[in-house]
This record gives structure tokens, sequence and C-alpha cells, in this order.
């Protein structure tokens, strides 16, 4: 991905699911469908876009143990956000068989009990995996978290551009084909 100069919509994850993004820990994630999302499922709007990192619903049960340290808890989403990540979706594979994503066990932050959710969760659709090339912003950007951003939605159009023009990628090219040629093996 060559990074637009800018961007003004965000997808929101989870703050330790960004943090593993960012540093090149984890190159995927997983959607299935939203609350306020046309007819009810996630859907692939931007292919291209910034991570609006959320705090309220992390659950360190749903974390491996060694990750449960790098979570912060929080009761509310806090007044401001960091936007420090773009991210470009490079691949989207359907996971309809649990041995499949078990088989990639090494490639993500997330316990068992969160893939078991994420696959129990509407049965009748499939769950994606989403291969994310994460970058990092030259200057990350703290935005007022607006009422309109809040709520059970994936895609958050933020009311102004950030700055991507510099960003550096989390992994170089090679490390990032190597990882996503695991996964899509794998997978």
């Amino acid at each position: 991905m060559t990074c637009p100069n800018d961007l003004r919509v965000a997808l929101k994850e989870w703050a330790v699911v960004c943090a593993a993004l960012a540093s090149g820990r984890q190159i995927i994630l997983l959607r299935k469908g939203g609350i306020y999302e046309s007819a009810g499922e996630f859907e692939i709007e931007h292919r291209q876009f910034l991570l609006f990192p959320t705090y309220l619903h992390q659950n360190a049960a749903m974390l491996k143990d060694d990750e449960k340290t790098k979570l912060t808890v929080m009761t509310a989403e806090p007044a401001k956000i960091e936007i420090s990540l773009a991210a470009e979706i490079t691949d989207i594979i359907p996971m309809s068989d649990r041995a499949a994503m078990d088989a990639l066990n090494d490639e993500h932050i997330w316990s068992a009990g969160l893939i078991d959710v994420r696959f129990n969760y509407r049965p009748e659709n499939p769950l994606y995996l989403l291969l994310v090339r994460a970058y990092r912003l030259a200057r990350p950007v703290m935005i007022d978290n607006l009422p309109a951003y809040a709520g059970c939605k994936s895609w958050v159009p933020l009311d102004r551009a950030i700055a991507t023009k510099d960003a550096v990628p989390a992994l170089n090219d090679a490390d990032y084909a190597r990882r996503r040629a695991i996964v899509k093996k794998g997978s």
C-alpha cells in the first residue's frame, strides 16, 4: 500500500489488538457482523482506513495469557482517542472451519474462547479473516471521542482527515509477505 495523503474513516477495534497490529505481532482481524451495519452484517466498505482503538468491551478472558498484561482496562471509552495506525486489507478469507483457525493459533493474540464466540455468533454467516497490513503514523493524532463515534458499529467516519502520507509499515515487505503466506496456507 502506498498510504494516501490522508484518511477520514476508521475501523473500531480493541486497543490491545491495535497494539498487536502496530508491533507486527498480528496481521489478522476477524469479522462477522455488527449490530448497526446494513443487513446486520459486517461489510468491507473501505480497504484502507485508520484504526480507532476501543477500550470498553476489551475482555482479558478473550486474550491469550501472555497478552493479558498488555490490556488497558477502562469502565468507559476515553474522551480523547489517539489515532496512530493506518491499515490496508490485503486479503479477505472466509473461515468456515474451526480447525483452519486453530492452525493459525500462533498468528494472533485471542484465546480459544474468543474464537468460539466468533464462530458461534450467527453461525449461518461465515467468519471472515481479514489480512491487514498496518502502518504507524509519523505523527499520531489525538481526536475528541465524539458521540457520533459511539455505539456498536465497525466503521467511523471521522470529522476530519488525518495525515497518513509518511506512515511506516509495522512489518517490512518481506516479513509481511512471509506472514501473509503462513496465514493463507493455514486458512
